[in-house]
């Protein structure tokens, strides 16, 4: 039988550092391997020139069903700024107990907000919210646990304010889909 690996998809520019760091998170979070693929998918016609956003529905859809089937669970890594119709932007998004999850770095560069740019600050963000999303796929929901992974993030300062752990209840819940 084949092991049981997250797959972790760059598709854009993306540093190499940053997804090593990414990996080894999700490592240390879900205990599963951790496989590293590029992709050269052509997301243009997701492209919203009146938002100039890309659609992330239809991106995670598509990472769904193009990238490797027999993946435990699978991360698109984007570097574009994702919405979806109820909300002006998102760091990700994921099929909650699916298998597909999708996450950008496009809002998560201290550039954007006038700062100077601070690379390990931004592999810690990302890797946030790919643990994140990866929790969604798992079946967790949004926690309200101050320091969670899990609890909801709108803002890059939410995001800085958590660890890249699970609070006790969540990594339960966790623990418990996983033995399944």
């Amino acid at each position: 039988m084949e092991e049981q690996s997250i797959i972790l998809i760059s598709c854009g520019p993306i540093e190499k550092e940053i997804t090593r760091r990414i990996a080894e998170d999700v490592t240390r979070a879900f205990h599963f391997a951790v496989r590293l693929k590029e992709c050269s998918l052509d997301i243009s016609r997701f492209y919203n020139p009146g938002r100039r956003q890309y659609d992330a529905n239809g991106i995670l859809k598509v990472v769904s069903e193009s990238y490797p089937l027999n993946a435990y669970r699978k991360m698109g890594l984007f570097s574009v700024d994702l919405y979806i119709p109820i909300l002006t932007y998102i760091f990700g998004q994921a099929s909650l107990n699916g298998f597909t999850g999708i996450a950008s770095l496009y809002r998560l560069r201290n550039e954007l907000y006038g700062l100077i740019p601070d690379q390990s600050l931004l592999a810690d963000r990302f890797s946030k919210v790919v643990v994140h999303e990866l929790g969604h796929t798992f079946g967790l929901i949004h926690c309200n646990h101050p320091v969670c992974i899990m609890r909801s993030s709108t803002y890059v300062e939410d995001l800085d304010q958590k660890e890249v752990l699970f609070c006790s209840q969540c990594q339960d819940q966790l623990e418990q889909v996983i033995s399944q």
